[in-house]
């Protein structure tokens, strides 16, 4: 497997000339840009009201029209991709970041620390996702760390399994045998012999994952569990059209296509990185 780190140009490169992976990661280079520059490229303040000119259709002053308090669409949608993207990401550094730990403990060292890190996946396994968010959010209340924390409490599982399954195929190479051997310590074993050969799948799951984690968000967000009013996000952006489906299906259409659109770049770059980093499909099995 190519690796991933010390080899950044060659990557970059193959990403280019990879028809779905670059599709992909265009959007998300403009998504990133949006979400960026959204104070600057909207027409109005996400949350400023104008009751009179409520439940508009498109216009020049407001491009996808208003809601049912007479707030900008566009801007609110533009302000919302902030949200979901900057909560995303955390959930998934924060969801790698502990796989990565607690699969390079059982995976390496192996014996008791295995056995209970296997075991608490199992018992964590055991609890419903949903139950748990409800239960971090009711208790600690709405909220944009909270919904982060809630979000990375339930998505370190996958990693840790993945990770702990790459690094004791990884370990039985031979030239980590031999840098054994030649009593090399086992955190530059670790950080230069094997983590590099496992970063390729580790990449692929979580550009995967990041399309997970929003269409989380947005469900949590549209069932009242996301970040608070008048916050804009894309699920509550959902909830709040709900009312007004067929006289103002617009409402419900822009922010689902939002939704539905950066889950789609993810994905297409999540499946390209998968055919570049393994094309023989020893890695990833449907």
């Amino acid at each position: 497997m190519t690796s991933f780190l010390g080899n950044k140009r060659p990557i970059l490169s193959q990403i280019a000339s990879h028809r779905t992976a670059s599709i992909g990661a265009v959007i998300i280079i403009l998504l990133i840009g949006i979400a960026l520059c959204a104070p600057m490229i909207s027409p109005h303040h996400p949350v400023e009201q104008h009751l009179e000119d409520r439940l508009q259709s498109f216009s020049h002053e407001y491009p996808l029209g208003t809601d049912h308090l007479g707030r900008c669409i566009l801007s609110r949608i533009f302000h919302g991709a902030r949200v979901s993207l900057l909560v995303a990401v955390s959930v998934v550094i924060a969801g790698l970041s502990i796989g990565l730990l607690f699969g390079v403990i059982a995976g390496y060292y192996g014996g008791m620390a295995d056995w209970l890190i296997v075991r608490l996946i199992d018992l964590w396994l055991a609890f419903p996702n949903l139950i748990l968010i409800l239960v971090i959010v009711g208790i600690f209340g709405q909220s944009i760390f909270n919904l982060t924390f809630a979000l990375s409490i339930v998505n370190w599982q996958g990693y840790t399994r993945l990770v702990r399954g790459m690094v004791l195929s990884e370990k039985q190479k031979e030239f980590v045998l031999a840098a054994r051997a030649l009593g090399v310590s086992n955190r530059r074993i670790i950080l230069h012999h094997i983590l590099p050969g496992c970063l390729g799948p580790i990449f692929v799951i979580a550009a995967l994952n990041m399309g997970h984690v929003i269409l989380s968000i947005a469900g949590l967000g549209f069932l009242g569990l996301g970040p608070p009013p008048p916050t804009p996000e894309w699920g509550s952006i959902l909830n709040d059209g709900l009312l007004f489906l067929r006289s103002a299906p617009h409402l419900m259409f822009f922010p689902g296509f939002a939704i539905s659109f950066t889950v789609l770049a993810f994905t297409l770059l999540g499946d390209g990185l998968r055919d570049i980093f393994d094309p023989r499909g020893r890695f990833f099995q449907n």
